[in-house]
């Protein structure tokens, strides 16, 4: 059996079973589309079961009393029960982790979970947190109507500007939050420059990596310290199943004296001895990641269950396939809407006319996702006809399917924002965002120009006159 702590996070001991614990070569000799099927998992501890199983159990035995004094004292390294710690939901942890460059991981049952405790564990009642405008509507209300209740202020930043960040950061301030590349609006963020602002003031950066996936961007190698993943999205890419993680990079000082859960004795740590110990202290490696495991999803419990554990790690063995025939559609896709009377605006950061262009050629240069967005030329009534009138892409909230989705920003991801928080976010009325998937590119276009025909007039002929030369073309560029 796989080993890890306690409660079954391998890498937040510093002594899991690794690769080279198990005799095989290290997963950082090989390369992302190795390590994204191989990581994390050797046969030989599995009763060699060639693809991981699911532990499909509550709890696990303990052997003996000698041993489970071990166990809960920190000595030895084992599973105890599936809310904390479960083999299936430990190789998915760890492969994710592998992929980031982290040195810890935990899997939790949402992407919002993740987002939510990655702040809970740094921050307490009277706290503060600086956000980016450019957020998820979950997050952004999260933030605002939730963490509030709670004493945890947070302060969104009028832009990613480093002035307007760092004029908002006070004594009290936890940690600086934002997205590799925003949801909707496709802002780029300069995570080397944003580490280095989180640094200077001695707290913490937390990039939610969702939209880009490890493929597209590795905010740990930039200076990140906290990675979360919404794991429902592209990382498992079929829409099958609701998950997150939160990853460790393993270089922030959290003994600096600005975070004391982390520093601070507990009865729960002690050793033999009846000595409490730390977080700090039992944990050098990984305080980050064990803490939100033994603290808040021991006792919060927003556990990813084996089999959604079992079904990510199969998404995620075609990560990188998906992602470069998405990446070829959403080129084909823009070529098609840049050129269409009915669309007002395309924003995607790969394009040279994008604000961030330059951050998505240093960031992101495989491409900055599947998902972008366009402005509807037209009334909000016309909006909402065209979207009835898709045939193929799927109206709905999700992102990252291998099918292609579709869904009006505003009025359902984003609804929890005002007019006016929408304007401060960037977010226009007219947005349409786009998830593309693995259909032919053809299909994806003809819809969209049938569905603009039943709003404005006009023929199928044009849509088929323009897919006809993206089709070969699509299939043909690696990304």
């Amino acid at each position: 059996m796989s080993e890890s702590t306690i409660t079954g996070a391998s890498a937040e001991t510093g002594t899991s079973q690794t690769p080279e614990a198990a005799g095989k070569t290290p997963a950082s000799s090989y390369r992302f589309d190795t390590v994204k099927v191989h990581a994390a998992y050797d046969p030989k501890e599995h009763n060699y079961a060639f693809n991981v199983p699911i532990y499909q159990t509550a709890s696990f035995e303990m052997g003996d009393t000698a041993r489970g004094e071990r166990l809960f004292r920190q000595e030895e390294l084992g599973f105890l029960y599936s809310r904390v710690g479960n083999p299936t939901v430990d190789v998915f942890e760890r492969r994710v982790a592998a992929l980031d460059g982290a040195v810890g991981a935990v899997a939790l049952a949402s992407g919002i979970a993740a987002v939510s405790h990655a702040i809970l564990n740094l921050a307490d009642a009277g706290d503060h947190i600086v956000a980016s405008p450019y957020l998820y509507g979950g997050t952004h209300d999260l933030f605002k109507s939730i963490l509030p209740r709670y004493g945890i202020t947070v302060d969104l930043a009028k832009s990613l500007a480093p002035a307007d960040l760092q004029a908002l950061i006070r004594p009290t301030t936890k940690a600086l939050f934002v997205e590799s590349i925003a949801n909707p609006v496709n802002v780029i963020a300069d995570i080397e420059g944003l580490a280095k602002l989180a640094h200077d003031n001695g707290i913490p950066l937390i990039v939610d990596n969702t939209f880009a996936t490890p493929y597209l961007v590795q905010p740990i190698q930039h200076g990140a310290d906290v990675v979360v993943y919404s794991a429902t999205k592209g990382l498992s890419g079929h829409g099958a199943l609701i998950g997150g993680l939160v990853l460790e990079a393993g270089r922030f000082d959290y003994g600096n004296g600005r975070f004391p859960q982390f520093t601070d004795a507990g009865f729960t740590l002690r050793d033999r001895s009846e000595r409490y110990r730390s977080f700090w202290e039992v944990f050098p490696e990984t305080p980050f990641t064990a803490r939100i495991r033994l603290a808040l999803l021991n006792y919060f419990g927003a556990a990813l269950g084996p089999f959604d554990a079992w079904v990510a790690l199969l998404g995620l063995e075609t990560l990188s396939e998906r992602l470069d025939k998405q990446l070829a559609n959403v080129r084909h896709l823009i070529a098609y809407l840049e050129t269409n009377e009915h669309v007002a605006w395309v924003e995607y950061p790969s394009l040279p006319t994008h604000p961030s262009y330059a951050l998505a050629q240093k960031y992101a240069p495989r491409g900055a996702g599947s998902i972008f967005s366009f402005g509807f030329k037209g009334t909000i009534e016309q909006q909402e006809r065209f979207i009835d009138a898709v045939r193929l892409w799927s109206y709905q909230v999700n992102v990252g399917d291998a099918k292609s989705l579709i869904v009006n920003s505003p009025k359902t991801t984003h609804s929890e924002l005002t007019a006016d928080e929408q304007t401060a976010a960037a977010l226009r009325p007219e947005t349409v965002r786009l998830s593309v998937g693995l259909e032919d590119v053809a299909d994806l276009i003809e819809d969209l120009e049938q569905a603009f025909a039943v709003v404005f007039g006009g023929g199928a002929a044009t849509a088929a006159n323009a897919a006809a030369p993206a089709a070969p073309a699509a299939n043909a560029v690696a990304g």
